[in-house]
């Protein structure tokens, strides 16, 4: 208003608002993203569990190569179901058929067994048991071995089924829920993962603990972090809006003033801050 230099209060204004910017970003960023950010948390934590089980699996002693396992294993699953069958029931043509071709992939003759009950409970007991005789027939394992990949493969079936339930549900419960879960999955995975390197061996497999960050949501430097690293149209959205609304008032100023126009290479002269300070703004 006086033609002087802006660049001292532009700085000031600058200084001051980044702090209103910093906390408006994080708390429009956390509200409208704490949903996706602590199911992204679940299923990262989740899949960490899965590559522990795979990574720890394949250190363990077999009777045949891992592909021929993964064949095996996919046999057995569609041998289960075949037994379950309401159309056959128990170990029938197409049963003994499957048993054939996991037989000649094994190199070793498979007992057929037979159902306590001819009830669906007796006949999945059956399935169970089948499944569980093959499976035992690959193993070379020790019996801490043994225990070691029977807790992994149950706690990966438990936080596989609890993690596709829990992203299912409302935001409410997402939100209200997922801190204790997560925690609980962590502290599963590091209890499993230094189990494995005592059973294996530091010197065969080399566990690295997780922390979670479950904790971190709603605090600025998450915020950010998280934003840069998932950059996207909605992040984009938030820091464009945080921007109007704490530097809005400075950028009207810039534009409509004769020192804005000077700064940027042009002249104003009809700036409603032109006027004498006498006039008033509407005649």
């Amino acid at each position: 208003m006086e033609g002087k230099s802006t660049m001292g209060l532009i700085g000031m204004y600058i200084f001051i608002a980044s702090f209103c910017f910093i906390a408006n970003f994080n708390a429009l960023y956390t509200r409208f993203m704490k949903t996706e950010i602590y199911t992204t948390e679940l299923k990262s934590v989740n899949d960490k569990l899965n590559e522990l089980q795979a990574d720890v699996d394949s250190r363990l002693s077999y009777t045949v190569d891992a592909k021929t396992r993964q064949e095996i294993i996919s046999d057995v699953n569609q041998l289960m179901i075949q037994i379950q069958d309401p159309a056959n029931l128990g170990i029938g043509t197409e049963a003994r058929r499957i048993i054939t071709r996991i037989e000649n992939k094994l190199g070793k003759p498979i007992t057929p067994l037979t159902p306590v009950n001819q009830t669906p409970a007796g006949y999945q007991d059956l399935a169970e048991r089948m499944g569980a005789q093959i499976l035992n027939m690959l193993e070379v394992l020790n019996p801490e071995e043994k225990k070691l990949k029977t807790e992994l493969d149950a706690a990966v079936l438990k936080w596989n089924k609890n993690t596709q339930k829990l992203v299912a549900q409302s935001s409410e419960i997402i939100n209200s829920s997922a801190v204790g879960v997560i925690d609980e999955m962590v502290l599963d995975y590091n209890k499993l993962g230094n189990k494995a390197e005592t059973t294996l061996g530091a010197n065969k497999y080399n566990f690295e603990p997780v922390k979670s960050n479950a904790h971190d949501v709603g605090k600025i430097g998450y915020a950010f972090r998280h934003a840069i690293e998932n950059f996207g149209m909605y992040q984009f959205v938030v820091l464009l809006g945080c921007i109007l609304l704490d530097f809005g008032v400075m950028i009207i100023v810039l534009l409509i003033t004769e020192s804005g126009s000077s700064m940027r290479g042009g002249n104003n002269n009809n700036s409603v801050f032109n006027k004498r300070k006498s006039q008033t703004l509407i005649d």
